[in-house]
């Protein structure tokens, strides 16, 4: 299973420069997991630079995939996992629906990096 970090999804959605290496972790739905933070970063992001239309697109085809809501426990999880290994809010909420769903986060944020549960897909300038 996979956790796809808001970055490989909007690099595939803008064909972006990495947006091959993201495509196989997003092409398969059934081992795709969305964590509800992921839909909101994807939407604000298209929908300010590309308009609604596409921005409701895109969550349309993310939704094909199981989407996993934040809940109470994920929220303390998070905390825990922000304060023990100094991440931002977005990225821990991520993190941790990644490890609750027992699954690998795919991500090109540095900040991420180096972790046994995270795949890095490094930027082509680094």
């Amino acid at each position: 299973m996979w956790v796809v970090d808001s970055c490989g999804w909007l690099e595939w959605f803008s064909d972006g420069l990495l947006a091959d290496k993201f495509y196989p972790y997003l092409s398969e739905h059934e081992r795709l997991i969305v964590p509800t933070i992921v839909l909101y970063e994807v939407y604000k992001f298209l929908k300010r630079t590309v308009g609604e239309e596409k921005a409701l697109q895109a969550v349309g085809f993310m939704k094909k995939s199981q989407v996993v809501s934040f809940d109470e426990n994920l929220a303390l999880a998070a905390a825990d996992i922000s304060l023990a290994e100094g991440l931002a809010m977005a990225d821990a909420m991520i993190l941790t629906v990644a490890r609750h769903c027992d699954s690998t986060l795919v991500t090109s944020d540095s900040d991420l990096q180096g972790r046994a549960d995270v795949y890095f897909i490094p930027k082509l300038n680094e």
